[in-house]
């Protein structure tokens, strides 16, 4: 394996080596970054470990950089961080820890390099590589990490039991770098994190969702969602979805299994997309599946209103997994609700109306809600999903000629409610609320045109059916 970096990177090893030689603390790279460079991927986080002061180091070699940067000092873990052009350094003095059962956060004591190597989460991630002149560029590896970087192997470096049972966020970690570089989890490691996998509940939801995101960001998250399902964790944290798993069978009547359906979805719409929220609406799309199944002698099993009611536990789910309450839940919330709107349209006779209505919901994010329905198209009969696409770019050919002709994506009525206040001179109140729905029913149904003349005249006739009269006449 070639370790491969760049030549400014180079230039700052060389800087680092020689404040570390002047200060009298070997030094080292490790982690994450020596990982990546092996494998040709970019990195921008780079862990420097001394032993001695890394907050000494930190500011020694900023000194030596021009322009100098700031160092941020992180006294009470004895880190201290630096930005050079793109990437950022950390410097830590070497250390081993110890734990409590009831806390993953260590008490650490200062160590040498083989005790720092020692309480790494992975092989892969134990990699040292030396900045000192005895040895300069040699890599360090106590645990065969590159034979395991060959093997495309993620291994823990002590026995994976203590591992995960000290910092449980390894398990998370352990399935993530899985997913990330398509390397298969060592079976004692992978049987150690089902072993272990309740001890979890001590991790923060932060920490939990921050791995959980990665996973999803991935080139193929299905491969992630299968080992949290297969190992217990994901029954951990997000019940909802492990709770999509599964079939029955009645009557000789059987439903797809929709844990296995939405990871389907889910990469499907990855060959699309890298957005972060819109892959979050395909974990979703299906999460109220289970409370919703009944199941008809004649019709077989049926999930009617599971899109309102997932859409109704989006806040919910985002909520308890701390991830934002802000318009990217609304946004993920709206595809939910609206998922199904589409095919409903392939399987009429499309009004105008109905184009219009979907154009209105959806906004301007109507092409993320046909990319999520296109992603939804899941069957193994090729006919089928050609028919489906066939459909669907119908479906798109009519919301482009609707737009253009009605201006409907993120629409607001022509009428204000402040409009018809001064018309009728009436404060707030019910027959506001009324005249505003009829006028936007009216606009959608096509019976009035989107445009303020036709809108007022129809404002005057429903204000006269209200039993109101224009003021000041």
């Amino acid at each position: 394996m070639v370790f491969n970096i760049e030549p400014h990177e180079r230039k700052i090893f060389e800087l680092i080596s020689k404040a570390a030689t002047e200060l009298g603390f070997p030094a080292y790279v490790v982690g994450g970054y020596v990982r990546d460079r092996l494998l040709a991927r970019p990195s921008k986080d780079m862990d420097i470990v001394c032993v001695g002061s890394g907050i000494d180091l930190a500011r020694a070699v900023a000194g030596r950089l021009r322009p100098i940067p700031r160092v941020t000092v992180f006294k009470r873990f004895g880190t201290a961080m630096l930005k050079h052009r793109d990437m950022e350094i950390e410097f830590v003095g070497a250390r081993k820890e110890s734990y409590r059962s009831d806390s993953r956060k260590p008490t650490v004591e200062e160590g040498t390099l083989e005790e720092d190597q020692n309480r790494r989460d992975f092989t892969i991630n134990a990699l040292a590589v030396s900045l000192n002149e005895r040895d300069y560029g040699s890599i360090i590896d106590p645990f065969n990490g590159l034979e395991h970087l060959e093997a495309k192997l993620i291994k823990t470096p002590l026995e994976p039991g203590k591992t995960f049972s000290d910092d449980p966020l390894r398990m998370m970690r352990a399935i993530r770098f899985s997913t990330q570089l398509g390397f298969t989890i060592d079976p004692e490691t992978l049987s150690a994190i089902e072993q272990y996998h309740s001890r979890i509940s001590i991790v923060s939801k932060e920490r939990i969702t921050t791995e959980l995101n990665k996973i999803i960001l991935a080139d193929k998250p299905s491969i992630g969602f299968k080992h949290l399902f297969d190992t217990g964790l994901l029954q951990k944290f997000f019940p909802e979805m492990a709770a999509l798993q599964g079939v029955e069978v009645r009557n000789g009547k059987a439903h797809k299994d929709n844990f296995y359906h939405t990871l389907e979805v889910l990469d499907n719409l990855c060959v699309k997309t890298d957005k972060l929220w819109l892959r979050w609406s395909a974990i979703l799309h299906d999460i109220a599946k289970p409370p919703t199944k009944r199941f008809h002698p004649q019709h077989g099993w049926t999930f009617h209103g599971h899109e309102a009611l997932g859409a109704s536990m989006v806040p919910r789910i985002f909520k308890k997994l701390r991830l934002p309450l802000d318009h990217k839940m609304k946004y993920v919330q709206k595809l939910v609700r609206l998922h199904l709107r589409p095919i409903s349209l392939t399987k009429e006779n499309i009004t105008d109306s109905a184009i219009r209505r979907l154009l209105f919901e959806a906004g301007d994010d109507i092409d993320d809600l046909m990319q999520l329905c296109e992603a939804d198209i899941t069957s193994k009969n090729p006919k089928k999903v050609k028919r489906y696409l066939e459909n669907y770019e119908m479906v798109r050919e009519r919301l482009q000629e609707v737009e253009e002709k009605d201006h409907l994506r993120n629409w607001q009525p022509p009428i204000s409610g402040e409009t018809i206040m001064e018309t009728f001179g009436i404060a707030p109140s019910r027959e506001v609320g009324i005249i505003k729905n009829a006028i936007r029913e009216a606009i959608l149904d096509g019976d009035v045109s989107n445009n303020y003349d036709e809108a007022y005249q129809f404002m005057l006739n429903k204000g006269a059916e209200l039993g109101l009269t224009v003021a000041n006449q």
